[in-house]
């Protein structure tokens, strides 16, 4: 289930600005076990992941550590990273950033410090996952896009950001192996990317 807050208007006035609606969004007391979003001029309300989807961040994670550029850093902690020119404000499922991106006080991140960002779809997100972020990423030149789309088991890194989003992408299903581009030029290995098989009931 996603819950969406749309700006308000009283009597024909301006709906809020996007700093007011980050405002709001400091003042909003979210449910334990969601997160908030601005997307599309929206306050969006997710539930958080299921449970295998740890394994699975754990496992990008690991994989891309040993070659995040020189004084990055990458995490699957739920942070808050803002993109003004476009108005959004995400909270990644993994991010790498370069570590001043992370040397403040403030709660709201530099979206354009990011060097990498993946989203692991799910059905209340997916659509925004593959359109929305996909278009904010790219015009912000977060250099790779990871898509993990646990829905069709698999997986999409994009790269070349441009105006438009991205100009290259390349999708492999979860078991194989996929090229992510420099600055990590690497290849990620997705075993184990598939969700688990539920017991049988006896």
């Amino acid at each position: 289930m996603t819950l969406m807050l749309e700006r308000p208007t009283i009597g024909g006035t301006e709906p809020p600005s996007f700093e007011a609606l980050l405002d709001l969004l400091d003042e909003l007391n979210v449910p334990d076990g969601y997160k908030a979003e601005i997307i599309k001029g929206n306050i969006v309300v997710s539930p958080w992941s299921k449970g295998y989807y740890a394994t699975v961040m754990e496992l990008v994670c690991d994989q891309l550590r040993p070659r995040l550029p020189e004084g990055h850093r990458i995490s699957c902690g739920p942070f808050l990273y803002v993109f003004p020119g476009s108005e959004r404000a995400y909270g990644p499922d993994i991010h790498a950033a370069h570590s001043r991106t992370h040397r403040t006080t403030s709660n709201r991140l530099d979206g354009e410090g990011l060097s990498f960002v993946a989203e692991l779809t799910s059905v209340s997100t997916r659509d925004d996952d593959l359109t929305d972020k996909v278009e904010t990423y790219g015009r912000a030149g977060v250099p790779v896009y990871l898509i993990l789309d646990m829905q069709e088991e698999q997986a999409t890194a994009l790269w070349t950001p441009s105006a438009k989003g991205y100009e290259s992408r390349l999708t492999v299903p979860f078991g194989e192996k996929l090229q992510i581009p420099a600055p990590f030029d690497c290849t990620l290995d997705t075993s184990g990317f598939q969700a688990p098989e539920e017991p049988e009931e006896s």
